[in-house]
């Protein structure tokens, strides 16, 4: 008798086999010190020794703030615990409006659409606009390239970070196509492997120039910049990038992901955009979290409290002889080859450090790396403690 069932146990181990099988780690909190268990399936969670968190994208360290955490309770005591339908049904609250004309106002555009995740936008806003052509930078996040897959559009990928590259493939495309094709540029903001930032004003100047619209994801850099904003705030392009998309879970310290553009791309989006349709809105207590996060962001001293951290590990890094890419605040330790992420993984683990080697197919072959991630709360404790683990894991991995 034929079997067209699955051999998942076969699929496990063929990932075992290259080095590319993952298991969960349960954390007791989110938060810049906390303990971690092993993967316990589905038992008991049992938490060891604490650890120094590293390999977080909590930036601004308001995952455990307690005026985001009173925010919470308050959406959830005064609006419930979730939307308990679709946003176009019964499930579009204050809560969702109030956070969408702040998220509104630190973009400076029109209107703003809250999802149930930044995939979910990325995707859902891909796939609505339906474009024929979409021009993807070559290290764009994987809920860009699912969206493209989605939409059944021809993708064009430039090389990374390469404004002349871009307008070189659109030019070439331009020899055959028809007076009717809609074209999208999409590309991070800040690369969430790299900490590079793209050229967004060349890249603007590219899609001006053929009639392109262009989609800017600022997952990584939403309330780190400029009055809480992104990289688009922070060069002063938000009139010449048509679309903003963000997630509210990073330095938002929440869930979700929103767009910002003018009115009418908005109310296409809630009418089309499949993800926001057919999805329950947000949770009001994380929309709550997340507009009360971006008004400390806006206002407080964290991004000045994240900065300075970022500059005390870079400098010290770089001063061991590391080599550190990117010039935001994601640090990556650049290693070169697995075994030596690994190696030096393992012993900043021991040492009480939890920062994950990055590795392939994540990253290209010959770039792994352990990705640094300070946060705004973490103390000059915690930065000592983070340097002289790799000082140590350095030495004894024969990397300094």
């Amino acid at each position: 008798m034929s079997d067209f069932g699955f051999d998942l146990g076969r699929r496990l181990h063929e990932r075992e086999q290259a080095n590319l099988r993952r298991e969960l780690t349960p954390a007791k909190a989110v938060a810049p010190q906390t303990r971690f268990a092993d993967d316990p399936k589905a038992g008991d969670v049992a938490f060891g020794e604490q650890k120094v968190v590293f390999g977080a994208n909590n930036y601004l360290g308001l995952a455990n703030d307690d005026r985001v955490k009173r925010a919470t309770e308050r959406a959830a005591r005064t609006v419930g615990t979730g939307a308990g339908a679709s946003r176009l049904v019964t499930g579009d609250t204050g809560v969702h409006r109030a956070l969408e004309r702040d998220l509104a106002d630190c973009k400076e555009t029109e209107r703003a659409l809250v999802f149930s995740s930044g995939y979910a936008a990325n995707i859902g806003t891909i796939t609505a606009l339906d474009p024929d052509v979409v021009f993807s930078d070559a290290h764009n996040h994987a809920s860009i390239i699912d969206g493209c897959r989605l939409a059944d559009a021809e993708t064009v990928v430039y090389d990374h970070c390469d404004a002349e590259a871009l307008r070189s493939q659109m030019a070439e495309r331009a020899d055959t196509a028809n007076d009717s094709e809609a074209w999208l540029v999409v590309t991070d903001s800040v690369f969430s492997m790299g900490g590079d930032v793209a050229p967004i004003e060349a890249i603007c100047d590219a899609a001006a120039d053929y009639g392109a619209w262009l989609l800017v994801d600022e997952a990584h850099a939403t309330g780190i910049f400029d009055d809480g904003g992104g990289i688009v705030q922070r060069e002063g392009l938000s009139d010449r990038v048509d679309i903003q998309l963000g997630t509210l879970s990073k330095a938002l310290a929440s869930q979700g992901g929103y767009v910002a553009g003018d009115g009418p791309l908005i109310e296409f989006l809630l009418n089309t955009a499949r993800s926001f349709v057919f999805s329950t809105g947000l949770a009001p207590p994380s929309a709550a979290a997340a507009r009360r996060a971006l008004e400390i962001a806006r206002t407080g001293d964290k991004r000045t409290q994240l900065w300075q951290n970022v500059e005390t590990l870079r400098e010290g890094l770089e001063a061991m002889g590391y080599t550190i890419r990117g010039e935001t605040h994601i640090l990556p330790v650049m290693l070169g080859d697995r075994e030596t992420a690994m190696a030096v993984g393992d012993r900043l683990e021991a040492a009480g450090i939890a920062a994950p080697p990055i590795r392939p197919p994540t990253v290209p072959v010959g770039t792994s790396r352990i990705r640094v991630a300070p946060m705004a709360t973490h103390t000059s404790a915690d930065l000592a403690r983070c340097l002289d683990a790799f000082e140590r894991a350095g030495e004894e991995a024969g990397v300094l």
